[in-house]
């Protein structure tokens, strides 16, 4: 088995592991960003790649899509129902910026790591800042549209 292919299988086991640690009262904010940004992300994905800025040599169903699967419609949108869930809204606006910010930065190093030293995407006209702030954008957006559809159950924002 390629690694590739052992990469795409742990990042399925983690991503389907995380769900597991979203708090019961959590989870329904968690499914709104996890669906909303399903939305995001296959808009994004596809005009990223079909104007040649990001290849994915190696992904799951390559007949079907020349996005990653696993990257656009799993992983990042279960990882933004985590960072929903679990978002500092009564903290300060430097820790909300910090809190924005890690999930940017980890992900963006742990991208640039797997670019650098797998088949698993290919930077063609792209760069880690651009990812750093189409997460950063991302992230926000999903933020918003959380506060903005539970607007009328504003108790369950804020446990």
């Amino acid at each position: 088995m390629r690694i590739e292919w052992m990469i795409l299988f742990v990042v399925w086991l983690i991503t389907l592991g995380l769900v597991f640690i979203i708090p019961k009262k959590k989870r329904r904010i968690a499914i709104v960003a996890f669906l909303f940004t399903q939305v995001i992300t296959w808009l994004l994905g596809l005009v990223v790649v079909e104007y040649g800025l990001i290849a994915y040599p190696v992904r799951c169903f390559p007949t079907v899509n020349h996005t990653s699967f696993t990257y656009e419609f799993l992983s990042f949108p279960v990882l933004c129902g985590v960072f929903n869930a679990y978002y500092p809204h009564a903290r300060s606006n430097m820790m909300r910026f910090l809190y924005f910010a890690s999930f940017c930065t980890i992900l963006t190093i742990l991208e640039v790591i797997i670019e650098k030293y797998t088949d698993l995407i290919e930077y063609l006209h792209w760069s880690w800042y651009l990812t750093w702030i189409s997460l950063f954008i991302s992230f926000m957006l999903s933020r918003w549209f959380c506060v903005w559809f539970f607007k009328g159950i504003a108790k369950e924002m804020e446990e």
